[in-house]
This record gives structure tokens, C-alpha cells and sequence, in this order.
């Protein structure tokens, strides 16, 4: 379940997918079946040989890539890998704006 995010954030994840960017949208999310994560990261470009790549330096594997029809295609990151790809990036700073804010619509 998905939530904590606002409609101008995702907007713009999907503006810069469909520029060809490697970007970044960080929310909050629970499911059981990872605990203590609650948090995720979509890792997305609208190019997946590109977005393979980019994956590859992290040591995401290219089957990992949830393809999307929409276009939207993405790694999901999560945990210890997700604070370590968001650090390389230099986007903690997702990481805290989620966990820091109280996020109203």
C-alpha cells in the first residue's frame, strides 16, 4: 500500500521518465512481505536498456525492472539498498522528507 505523496511529486517522476531521465520518486509503503521496510523508491526511465544499466552499478539486476505498459517501467529499492543507491545518487535527502514530514494534500 502506497502512500504519502503528492500528485505534483508523481507528475513530475513521470515528466522526467518521459524525457528519458533515470528518476526518482521515494513514498512511504507497507507490505508483509518486507518487514521493516517502509519506504520504497521507483528507480524509473522510460529506456530500459538504459535503465538496466544505470541498475548494473548497484547490482540491480535487468529482471528485476518492473515493466510497465504505461511507460513507466522501474526499479523498486528498498531497505539498506535503497538508503546506499539514494546516498551514491546524492538523494538522501528523499529519505528524510518522507520520514520528516507531515505530508497534506
Amino acid at each position: 500500500m502506497a502512500f504519502g505523496i503528492k500528485r505534483h511529486e508523481v507528475n513530475e517522476w513521470k515528466r522526467k521518465i518521459d524525457q528519458g531521465e533515470i528518476a526518482f520518486l521515494t513514498h512511504y509503503w507497507l507490505d508483509d512481505r518486507f518487514p521493516g521496510c517502509n519506504t520504497v523508491t521507483k528507480a524509473g526511465c522510460n529506456n530500459l536498456e538504459k535503465l538496466a544499466i544505470w541498475g548494473e552499478k548497484y547490482g540491480l539486476k535487468k529482471e528485476w525492472i518492473d515493466v510497465r505498459k504505461d511507460g513507466y517501467s522501474h526499479f523498486d529499492l528498498l531497505g539498506e539498498r535503497q538508503r546506499e543507491i539514494l546516498r551514491s545518487e546524492g538523494l538522501l535527502d528523499h529519505i528524510w522528507e518522507v520520514h520528516s514530514s507531515t505530508r497534506k494534500d
